[in-house]
């Protein structure tokens, strides 16, 4: 016994002063942040937690008083945590997700996204020349939720000012179509990405149909000559939301390659790998919905100049190609 001790008061003697340096560089990460370590001090937090794992192991195979390995133990779990865990606050984890990885996560699924888009437009058509073809389709395709007083039995005036007007009565209509609207596309968002599990079937038919309900809702307008009027309308905010929906639905064909194509992964661990890219982008386009919610509410009840709404949704058209374009680039160069 009198040897194990002798050896165990050498082993700390050489190496105690190591362990006293990591020991006050941990206590104070732990007390004052990461951010309070110099430079010199962030380059010696790992090498001084390599040696003292090191000594741990050495404690361990020689089988030393076991109060020195429970010391090494404890300090080198609680030097792990600030050298590997991330040490951000919620807004700048925000920040991270919405200028790193939501972008780059769309652009690792932009070919899924690319046949969202496609579907949907492809209802749009489908809806657009269907209802002026026959205008009894309309309600068909809209339903009596979305149509509310803008039916064929409308007048071209009445649907006009419900495009422009701002008297009470117009602006409470407005409101709550608009509103009921919102509620609608931000529900079929969630769906289409959450059916993707269903092999993708329900995704295709959701983003289909709302294409037609927006091509029979733009072709009653079209008919009495509103356009412009009605594009006018929609898109300042529809550019941001509907975007938001084609990402969702992106995810949703995103989740369900991974459940038919696994390729050489099972298909739990090919959901679970698309998955990963899926929710972030999923979680970007809820908060792209919160911006056209935003639109929604407060410009285009005070904006009735088209060319302002027309300036307004390009100028959304543009942020968005450029933010997916080239935010995230540098940490992917830097990768």
């Amino acid at each position: 016994m009198g040897e194990l001790n002798l050896k165990s008061l050498k082993f700390r003697r050489e190496r105690q002063a190591t362990w006293n340096k990591l020991d006050r560089l941990v206590t104070k990460a732990e007390r004052q942040g990461l951010a309070s370590l110099s430079a010199e001090e962030l380059t010696r937090l790992p090498a001084l937690y390599r040696a003292t794992l090191s000594s741990l192991s050495v404690a361990r195979a020689v089988s030393l008083d076991r109060n020195a390995i429970e010391y090494l133990e404890s300090l080198a779990g609680r030097a792990y945590v600030q050298v590997y865990s991330t040490k951000r606050g919620v807004l700048a984890t925000a920040r991270r997700f919405l200028r790193v990885s939501f972008p780059q996560s769309f652009r690792v699924l932009k070919w899924h996204i690319a046949l969202s888009a496609a579907i949907l437009l492809l209802g749009v058509a489908a809806g657009f020349f269907l209802t002026l073809d026959d205008m009894d389709r309309y309600t068909a395709f809209m339903g009596e939720g979305l149509a509310g007083d803008r039916t064929p039995e409308a007048s071209t005036e009445q649907l006009r000012s419900l495009l422009y007007d701002t008297d009470e009565d117009a602006a409470d209509t407005l409101v709550g179509f608009a509103s009921f609207l919102a509620t609608h596309n931000s529900r079929v968002a969630i769906m289409a990405f959450a059916l993707g599990f269903a092999a993708g079937v329900p995704t295709f038919y959701l983003l289909f149909t709302n294409g037609i309900m927006l091509g029979a809702f733009t072709a009653l307008h079209h008919s009495r000559g509103l356009s412009v009027d009605v594009w006018g309308w929609l898109l300042p905010h529809g550019i941001t939301e509907l975007f938001a929906i084609v990402i969702c639905g992106g995810a949703g064909f995103a989740l369900a390659q991974g459940l038919i194509f696994p390729g050489r992964r099972t298909r739990l661990a090919s959901l679970a790998h698309r998955g990963r890219d899926a929710a972030k982008i999923v979680i970007g386009a809820v908060f792209m919905l919160f911006i056209a919610g935003i639109i929604e509410g407060v410009f285009r009840q005070t904006v009735l100049l088209v060319p302002v709404r027309y300036a307004v949704a390009i100028g959304s058209a543009v942020a968005w190609f450029l933010y997916f374009r080239i935010m995230g680039r540098a940490s992917e160069d830097a990768a």
